[in-house]
């Protein structure tokens, strides 16, 4: 029983796991799997979770929630002020952190206004919001964070692919969520909790900033990995037993796969001869099925066209709720609440993906087409 609820909490590593397993019967373990691993991305998100994780633990995300609601805000202005939070808070903590942190407090905050019916409609902008807000930079998501890397990208090649496609999707966004709320809505003041433990926020942004200069390449990720868990092993100890070491493992086990794979004459052909005809396309598409980090880990072993596969892989996010696995985060909170109704939570959340990932594929064509 212990062995079957594994499975089920931890249904992508699992399933990565079974894929590696059977690769390793088509290719054999031997020496070449030392060069599977990229061991800085994977030293990287583990320290960027533990930063992540001393944020959550001084509770900054919603002190700075409510000090953004105890504005006085009307109901479209307060829409978009809880669509844009996980936007924004994405490109620096994630996709996931920015949804399991802004998700709840807006189903919160709607019971307290007695608008129930508005939930729908805000988990799945939020979803988004976070998924292509996430896009902007390269820490944002797992397969920003592992391209950046792989390709060896500076600054300068990352952000003017991803933020124009970033541009858009806020103002998109923004338009969508006025009209969530209703217009005579009764706003309940919000009182804003004080800032709890200033000095060890102020210490673990200070080790955020050193991850940033680890992603840029200033510092060594060695001495990096060392300061920020040996920080946390002084300061914090209980933070380092809650680190999601499964998504470590999950990253591991698709670099197994996407390694035996590209050993694999017959595979190797197949999925060159489809990047070599759209690596744009060929990113979405396999998103919608795997997901979107193992789809970069899988694909950035069969194509140079980083460029693409960036976009790819990061607008694939939209679609299905497994293209980007932070989506199944609000659907599983939405589950849980009282009066939910599935049918239309999925409903709504399709309507809006194909919606945006449209928008956002055309403006892709567009620029491809001008350029």
């Amino acid at each position: 029983m212990r062995l079957l609820a594994f499975f089920k909490r931890e249904a992508v590593l699992t399933v990565a796991a079974l894929c590696a397993l059977a690769t390793m019967v088509l290719v054999p373990p031997d020496a070449a799997y030392l060069g599977y691993i990229d061991l800085r991305v994977l030293c990287l998100l583990l320290c960027l979770m533990a930063v992540v994780a001393g944020f959550q633990s001084c509770e900054a995300f919603q002190w700075l929630a409510g000090h953004l609601l105890s504005w006085g805000t009307g109901p479209r202005a307060l829409a978009v002020i809880l669509v844009l939070l996980p936007f924004f808070c994405s490109m620096a903590v994630t996709n996931d952190v920015a949804l399991i942190t802004f998700a709840p407090f807006a189903l919160l905050l709607l019971d307290q206004m007695d608008c129930r019916a508005a939930a729908v409609p805000l988990l799945v902008l939020q979803t988004i919001a976070a998924n292509l807000g996430s896009m902007a930079t390269p820490v944002g998501n797992p397969q920003n964070l592992y391209l950046y890397g792989a390709y060896g990208l500076s600054a300068g090649d990352f952000f003017p692919v991803v933020l124009p496609l970033a541009g858009i999707s806020l103002a998109c966004l923004t338009a969508a969520a006025l009209p969530v709320l209703p217009r005579d809505l009764q706003i309940p003041p919000v009182h804003p909790q004080p800032l709890r433990q200033p000095g060890k926020l102020a210490l673990y942004g200070a080790l955020f900033l050193l991850c940033l200069l680890t992603v840029f390449r200033i510092l060594p990720y060695g001495l990096l990995t060392v300061l920020v868990l040996g920080t946390l092993a002084a300061v914090e100890p209980a933070l380092l037993r809650k680190l999601d070491v499964s998504l470590l493992c999950t990253f591991i086990c698709f670099f197994v796969v996407s390694g035996n794979l590209g050993r694999l004459p017959a595979v190797h052909g197949f999925l060159q001869s489809l990047l070599e005809r759209s690596t744009l396309l060929t990113g979405v598409l396999t998103s919608q099925i795997i997901s979107n980090v193992p789809a970069a880990v899988l694909l950035s072993g069969f194509t140079d066209n980083w460029r693409e596969l960036l976009l790819g892989v990061d607008i694939g996010g939209l679609g299905t709720p497994v293209a980007s696995l932070a989506s199944l985060i609000t659907l599983k909170l939405y589950l849980r609440s009282p009066g939910a109704r599935p049918a239309r939570y999925l409903a709504v959340f399709t309507a809006w993906n194909a919606a945006l990932l449209a928008v956002l594929l055309a403006a892709v064509w567009l620029t491809s087409v001008g350029a």
